[in-house]
């Protein structure tokens, strides 16, 4: 950033110069040559400042490299493989096994490459060092500049050339009297110590004497030091002590420089080859970022693993997975990241209880370590007890394996993580835990699920009926004007999560409680994962209870023997699990408390098919005769039904007679024979209703609706509005309802007391108009017109084509 605002104010300095030289000396030169004068002339003077300012700035600076030395390696990130590629074949460099060169030959002391074991440095910094320096050891010191640095570095002077020998600090250069750049402006874009200007290497100089444990000098220094590190550890065959050090201190390193994406590469790329050769794997798997290819120090431990014939257990094959280049984790397995770690390991154990064996390939493990330094490359092939260790990185079939268990880990949490990516901070919530699946309920228990539990069960062991406001109440800690479906569904979760139902459930209900309406809690025989995966024979039997009930409730209260018909009913349906049953009993507690609208009815009896619709008459009928009495409103509501089911209504006379109930007394107990007793005749069962009875009452009905159209033929009627007055009827309603439904579509919502005055305006009952216009509405699109929900909800999608037929009308 300092050098992109030095560039700026010298590019502006020199345009005002240019400007004034060109204004005194060319006054009358074309306006394009000027133009291009005042903008190249600085642009050209600020390169070669920069330039300048970029060269070694004392006399006494190393010499460039030779011709045939070769360049360094970049230490920031590429931004593509094919750059990082390019980068390292633009620097040949001999490779190194165990301080000998691949090729065979000789080493030479001119040469960027490390020393044999046989030449390796002396320790530099003790009694009896030699002249020319060397490495000096973790406790040793060295004084350069003035400054007393501590061990672990290089110092002397260097072998080789400029440039293949970073990190070698010689005394005999100059070095600035502060260090002044910690930003590293001054700093090459590939460090090396004799190739630093002075200022630069007194600021390394003071960051080395200060301890090495600032992260405010650039990560460049930082590099220079790990230069010296990396080249002991792999090429001067140091002890195993000192490799621990060196190990540590590596990783503090890394650990000083988190955000770096250099430092983490070429750091951690280093660390895995460290626990590597010092086989110290362990039983765990490591924590390696996976990238390009896997990590090495995964491949070691799986490999040994592997060749051991030890079996692979969740954590292994799930770090297996996070680090393959082709493994993919989608949103829940990352947002939900511990979660996701015990869901992949419980159905991994449920899958392979004895662990997952896999095969062991024949390819042995080889790879070549490019230093970070770019001055050598190190071949490792490890072995245990002998024997190569297998090359896992071609086998296919482990990771098939994990993306199947990550893929049904990620769609269990779902749901769960859903609602993280909405609710950020709700990690821990009630609603939060409810969405969990709950094989993690052991894992993550929550003392808010517990309580909760405990109030159900005081319900349950009630009568199970409690306000809906007081059970949102309980879980939201308040209820809004209105109860919104995602509300209901999320409450119906979270108990089933603690192992108790809704009634009803909005995900398959008839209708949605209202505010002022319970609902009932009932006990299931195990927490359920996914209440809405109910079968066919639930939702027929759901709807035949229904109809049960507003048959039963025609007559405005439900006899006891009307209940037990109804639940014997229920106990019939065939093909219904354990909780189907739990859960169609509750939802029949919840109709017999809630009268259910046999206008919601009507929508799902439009899905119903010939083999249910048999089942349903007979249940309705079943229902009407239970009390031994059939009322005429009782009638009524199952010619409601009949013609909701596309039956022909005729049919309810003749239903209900077949399956009628017995008109004459019947036996409690056998008579005592007697001679002068009239003899009782047979028990018998009733063939239902009379038809003579039924067609005596139809005749009377007739007589007198012939007498009232007689008294009432003589009153005057009234004018019919003209086509100016008033607009015509729609086809199946009068006036009167067709001015209603255009005052009705004006509006999508309406509240119970705005929808009862308009009602009653048009001169209409709310209940007998809500009727009329439903029934309508069913006959004309298939569908209703007003929903019944917190007050009056007109469908969007008819309120147009209503305006259409009005406007056509009126027209």
């Amino acid at each position: 950033m300092l050098r992109v605002l030095r560039a700026i104010v010298l590019y502006l300095v020199f345009m005002f110069l240019t400007v004034l030289v060109v204004a005194w000396a060319m006054p009358d030169a074309p306006v394009l040559l000027q133009l291009a004068l005042f903008f190249g002339v600085p642009a050209w003077l600020v390169r070669r400042s920069t330039r300048r300012r970029a060269a070694p700035e004392t006399a006494g600076a190393p010499a460039a490299p030779a011709a045939d030395a070769a360049p360094p390696v970049p230490q920031r990130d590429p931004e593509t493989l094919e750059e990082f590629e390019e980068a390292r074949a633009r620097e040949p460099a001999l490779r190194w096994v165990g301080g000998a060169r691949a090729d065979g030959k000789a080493p030479r002391p001119s040469t960027a490459e490390p020393r044999p074991a046989s030449q390796a440095a002396a320790p530099w910094g003790s009694a009896g060092q030699p002249a020319k320096g060397g490495w000096v050891p973790s406790g040793g010191q060295v004084v350069v500049a003035g400054r007393t640095i501590g061990g672990m570095i290089y110092a002397g002077a260097p072998f080789g050339q400029a440039g293949q020998s970073r990190a070698w600090i010689d005394p005999a250069l100059p070095a600035g009297a502060s260090g002044r750049d910690k930003a590293g402006e001054d700093l090459p874009y590939w460090p090396a110590y004799a190739a630093l200007p002075p200022r630069s290497r007194a600021t390394y100089l003071d960051w080395l004497a200060g301890g090495r444990a600032s992260a405010d000098y650039d990560v460049g220094y930082m590099f220079l030091y790990f230069y010296g590190l990396e080249r002991r550890f792999l090429c001067d065959d140091p002890t195993e002590d000192e490799r621990h050090v060196i190990r540590a201190e590596v990783a503090r390193l890394m650990a000083l420089y988190p955000d770096s994406g250099s430092a983490r590469r070429y750091l951690g790329e280093f660390l895995q080859l460290a626990c590597c050769m010092m086989d110290d794997a362990g039983t765990t798997p490591p924590e390696v970022e996976g990238g390009w290819e896997l990590p090495l120090a995964l491949r070691f431990a799986l490999g040994r693993r592997v060749a051991a014939g030890e079996p692979l257990d969740a954590q292994w094959l799930l770090a297996w997975l996070k680090s393959h280049p082709e493994g993919n984790l989608r949103t829940p397995a990352r947002r939900c990241a511990a979660e996701f770690d015990v869901l992949f390991r419980i159905l991994f154990d449920r899958r392979f209880p004895q662990g997952l064996q896999v095969r062991v390939p024949r390819k042995a493990l080889s790879v070549t370590y490019r230093a970070a330094s770019g001055e050598f490359d190190f071949e490792f092939a490890p072995k245990i007890a002998g024997r190569a260790v297998p090359d896992i990185t071609g086998l296919h079939k482990p990771i098939e394996i994990a993306q199947e268990i990550a893929e049904e880990a990620c769609e269990a949490l779902d749901k769960f993580s859903r609602y993280l990516g909405r609710n950020p901070e709700g990690r821990g919530s009630l609603e939060a835990q409810a969405l969990l699946p709950i094989e993690l309920a052991s894992a993550f228990p929550s003392g808010q699920l517990d309580a909760l539990r405990d109030w159900a069960r005081r319900i349950v062991a009630g009568d199970g009926l409690v306000p809906v406001s007081a059970l949102m109440t309980r879980l939201e800690g308040q209820v809004g004007p209105k109860l919104a479906r995602r509300q209901l569904t999320d409450a119906a979760d979270v108990l089933a999560r603690i192992g108790f139902g809704l009634a009803p459930d909005p995900r398959f209900a008839l209708r949605a409680p209202r505010l002022d309406e319970p609902v009932v809690l009932f006990e299931l025989p195990q927490p359920v994962a996914r209440l809405e995966d109910v079968g066919e024979e639930f939702r027929s039997g759901l709807l035949q209870i229904a109809l049960g009930c507003v048959v039963a409730q025609a007559d405005g209260q439900v006899s006891p023997d009307e209940e037990r018909a109804l639940r014997a009913q229920l106990d019939e349906i065939a093909g219904l699990t354990e909780v189907e049953r739990i859960m169609l009993k509750a939802n029949l507690d919840w109709f017999l408390a809630v009268p259910p609208d046999m206008v919601q009815l009507r929508g799902r009896m439009k899905e119903v098919g010939t083999g249910q619709e048999e089942n349903l008459r007979r249940a309705v009928v079943s229902v009407t005769h239970a009390d031994g009495a059939v009322a005429a409103a009782e009638v009524a509501g199952v010619e409601r039904i009949y013609r909701a089911l596309g039956l022909d209504p005729a049919h309810v006379y003749s239903d209900l007679h077949a399956g009628g109930a017995p008109d004459e007394p019947v036996r409690v107990r056998d008579a005592d024979p007697s001679p002068d007793a009239e003899a009782i005749p047979p028990a018998r069962r009733s063939s239902g209703l009379d038809p003579e009875r039924i067609a005596a009452i139809r005749a009377d009905t007739a007589r007198a609706s012939a007498v009232l159209g007689q008294i009432f033929a003589a009153e005057p009627e009234a004018p019919e509005p003209s086509a100016t007055d008033a607009p015509q009827a729609l086809p199946g309603l009068d006036l009167r309802l067709t001015a209603l439904l255009g005052d009705l579509i004006g509006s999508e919502r309406w509240s119970e007391a705005a929808f009862s005055d308009l009602v009653q305006r048009h001169g209409l009952m709310p209940a007998g108009a809500l009727e009329a216009l439903n029934e309508w509405a069913w006959n004309c699109y298939d569908e209703a017109l007003i929903e019944e929900y917190d007050g009056y909800e007109v469908s969007t999608t008819l309120i147009e084509r209503i305006k259409a037929e009005l406007t056509g009308k009126e027209m």
